[in-house]
């Protein structure tokens, strides 16, 4: 469990937060926020008020990172790339995940370690993380101004043979009465393109392998550009499915067989297969994984109920 709770005694007199920064070698920002979120306990209680003084027995609430045995793929003194599995979140989602891989970028290099960007929980495929905070900083702007470029291999629903471009505009949905999209293609949405290319159709299965070029970032950009020319990605719980299928998901409802037919795979086939970035040199980092193996993944033609139109 990443986050203990774990009891210390203090034998004098201090401020909350100097004993937090000097326990767990934070700076004064770090232990400051260990505070506002009301993770060090006096009998049970959270004490918020950093400039409280503490002395004698207290409990704190922290994130212990541990490791599953997924080192880095690459690292140097600034960052290191991952390769995440799917359904291994990025970031912990409450106090009582389990595991995520934020444990493994903890445990290579230290507290000020972060994830600098994210992927969706069921995607896998490359992640960047920063070793300390300037880097932290430098690479999440670099996000921001679209200077780190990224590629992405998707099983999609259909047979696709030729490249093509999709720049339709993608706003925010805000009324999920009558479906679970996150996002839908509108004309007063924001600007977005995504470059995509066939690279495998296999025939027996019906889908095809795509590699996938975001030029901007979107939420859920990739997903909604194949939705909108019917040839979804496959796997995909919440775009291409039907609305009660979606709904079941979400409820943690479905079996994995139901899984299976209803959503065309056990799992969501996209994957993040590549970084290019400069960060005192030029990188182009690639996937070591063989997400075009993962096919077996894939249910049958003749038994999926994924993309129906009736």
């Amino acid at each position: 469990m990443p986050f203990v709770k774990e009891k210390f005694t203090v034998p004098k007199k201090m401020p909350a937060f100097l004993f937090i920064m000097r326990t767990f070698n934070f700076t004064q920002g770090q232990a400051q926020r260990v505070l506002a979120k009301g993770r060090l306990l006096i009998n049970g209680e959270s004490l918020f008020n950093t400039g409280d003084s503490i002395e004698g027995e207290v409990e704190v609430v922290y994130f212990k990172p541990s490791s599953q045995g997924n080192p880095p793929l690459f690292h140097n003194k600034d960052f290191m790339v991952f390769e995440k599995y799917s359904g291994v979140l990025v970031h912990p989602n409450t106090m009582a995940t389990p595991y995520s891989l934020l444990d493994e970028i903890r445990t290579v290099a230290g507290d000020d370690a972060n994830a600098v960007h994210r992927i969706d929980m069921e995607t896998s495929g490359l992640l960047l993380a920063s070793k300390h905070k300037k880097s932290e900083s430098y690479l999440k702007m670099s996000f921001e101004d679209r200077s780190i470029k990224k590629s992405y291999l998707a099983w999609v629903d259909g047979k696709l043979t030729e490249p093509f471009s999709s720049s339709e505009r993608i706003k925010i949905n805000t009324d999920y009465s009558q479906t679970k999209h996150k996002v839908f293609i509108s004309e007063e949405g924001k600007a977005s393109h995504t470059d995509f290319i066939p690279l495998e159709y296999d025939k027996t299965l019906d889908a095809t392998l795509l590699a996938c070029y975001p030029h901007t970032g979107r939420t859920h950009q990739i997903r909604v550009h194949l939705f909108h020319v019917k040839h979804p990605i496959l796997g995909d719980p919440i775009y291409g499915t039907t609305f009660e299928a979606a709904n079941a998901y979400l409820e943690d409802e479905l079996s994995p067989e139901e899984r299976m037919r209803k959503m065309g795979a056990s799992r969501f086939m996209l994957h993040a297969q590549s970084l290019s970035f400069s960060m005192r040199a030029k990188f182009h980092i690639e996937s070591k994984s063989d997400f075009s193996q993962m096919r077996h993944l894939i249910c049958a033609k003749e038994e999926r109920l994924f993309n129906k139109k009736d």
